[in-house]
């Protein structure tokens, strides 16, 4: 079981230091914008570091928009943040599912998602994965419900598409995190990386709202189950403030 944390990007190692983390993520440029990143100052020091990194690309990357202003300019920042990400020996790079507008068929957003891996898997794959996240909310979500998941992996899975689970988008989205660790290898066949975080907001609130893991609407216990059941390291985007104690009760 490794446990790190969302940190700071200016100095992930310090980062994971101050917290006793043995995984990293943060961001390689501004997460809600589309300049692409620059050459991180500390690239060589995290490849040697043995800390585990994973990078989160921006948050307006929307790969299913049908909106060419939208769509072209994501598959080129995804493309962007994965070669920024092998720079500094990133082993994934987490995307949000993205979704369509209320007027939109989502069978074509789930098009737009396999014609991107589609397109680099005849180009030789992608340099480090991408991995795909489930969302909280949002009309004609891509990967909201486990449903919807499920239909996104008909499209993607047979292209080495990843998948970062998040507890607080689960929670929010009405999927029971009992026994989720289970139904979400039954659909993928896979998960790559956790986002441990409770939710500051009720079941099905459709609300991105993260709290700590020993406060919020899920019951702590099931979250340390979701931990110890995963196979896969796992990353805390809870306050930082508490970030050291959730990381001390996990362990415990």
């Amino acid at each position: 079981m490794q446990i790190g944390a969302h940190v700071r990007d200016d100095d992930p190692l310090a980062a994971a230091a101050e917290l006793d983390a043995e995984v990293v993520q943060f961001f390689l440029s501004d997460p809600q914008g589309w300049k692409a990143p620059q050459p991180h100052p500390r690239a060589a020091e995290l490849k040697d570091s043995g800390v585990r990194v994973f990078v989160h690309s921006p948050y307006v990357i929307n790969v299913a928009s049908l909106n060419n202003r939208i769509r072209i300019p994501s598959r080129k920042a995804v493309l962007q943040q994965v070669a920024a990400a092998a720079e500094v020996g990133a082993e994934g790079v987490v995307v949000h599912g993205g979704h369509v507008t209320k007027n939109d068929d989502p069978a074509e957003g789930v098009a737009n998602w396999r014609k991107l891996f589609e397109r680099q898997h005849q180009e030789g794959g992608f340099e480090v994965p991408v991995l795909i996240e489930n969302t909280a909310g949002g009309a004609n979500a891509m990967a909201r419900g486990f449903d919807d998941l499920a239909r996104l992996w008909d499209a993607v899975g047979e292209f080495g598409a990843g998948f970062c689970l998040d507890t607080c988008h689960a929670h929010a989205a009405g999927e029971d995190l009992v026994g989720i660790v289970e139904r979400v290898r039954s659909i993928t066949g896979r998960l790559d990386l956790v986002h441990l975080n409770n939710s500051r907001d009720g079941f099905g609130s459709r609300r991105d709202r993260h709290a700590n893991i020993g406060s919020g609407s899920i019951d702590p216990e099931v979250l340390r189950e979701v931990c110890a059941t995963a196979n896969a390291p796992v990353v805390l985007e809870t306050p930082p403030e508490g970030q050291a104690e959730d990381i001390a009760y996990l362990r415990g």
